[in-house]
């Protein structure tokens, strides 16, 4: 094992980093047309206990539902406030919730592919330039969404989530991305998709899964998308 592998599995425990990177205006122009079109689809009742089916406790933060489920409609991906209850500083503002999603996104972490995807960002000049890209997409989406809603960003100011923009931390937190934002937003996110595609697609339905699926999930989704809060 290398030096610079051992760096790489270390890094991926500590808490997230600020990396202050300013968004283009094509950037800010996206995520707040992103924004738009996600704020109209105003989570109803069913969605909120849908996720709290999910999530094992009432989605605190949840603002809109980011992805569905293209066959039946059921949340896949929420969106978070950046200061949940009015005090609690929450970073990840895709937060994977659905079932099929997390389960699949924990597999791919088993197999321990997070060094393996690090270590592309460090190689691939391409990679990095769409991971650092990601990076300052996520910041203006949150900082859309914070004008929107009045709440401040003092305490998590220029940091994203899932490791990004220099390692992968979580897959979960940037495979919510890719759902949420669509292909080419997230590089890492994009592949990670790929890779599970046979255990999870948003356009294979697999939400009605039974009440032991559900309740074994809830227990891992909190870890699976933490970056040192939760929802």
């Amino acid at each position: 094992m290398t030096d610079s592998t051992n760096s790489i599995r270390d890094d991926r425990h500590h808490t997230p980093r600020a990396v202050a990177e300013t968004p283009t205006p094509d950037e800010e122009a996206f995520a707040a047309q992103l924004l738009e079109r996600i704020m109209r689809d105003v989570p109803s009742d069913d969605d909120i206990a849908a996720v709290q089916r999910q999530l094992g406790r009432y989605p605190r933060g949840m603002v809109a539902v980011g992805r569905r489920c293209d066959v039946c409609g059921t949340p896949l991906v929420t969106v978070t406030r950046p200061l949940v209850d009015g005090k609690v500083p929450f970073p990840t503002t895709f937060y994977l919730c659905g079932t099929a999603a997390v389960r699949a996104a924990s597999r791919l972490e088993a197999q321990g592919v997070m060094a393996q995807y690090t270590q592309l960002v460090h190689d691939d000049a391409k990679i990095s330039a769409a991971y650092h890209r990601a990076h300052r997409l996520y910041l203006a989406f949150r900082h859309a969404l914070a004008v929107r809603l009045g709440d401040t960003e003092e305490h998590i100011e220029s940091v994203s989530a899932g490791g990004l923009p220099t390692r992968v931390k979580c897959l979960h937190a940037l495979i919510g991305q890719s759902l949420v934002m669509g292909p080419g937003a997230n590089p890492i996110g994009d592949m990670a998709l790929e890779r599970m595609k046979d255990e999870f697609s948003p356009s294979v339905c697999r939400c009605h899964a039974d009440n032991a699926d559900n309740a074994d999930n809830a227990g891992s989704v909190v870890n699976a998308n933490s970056t040192g809060e939760e929802q």
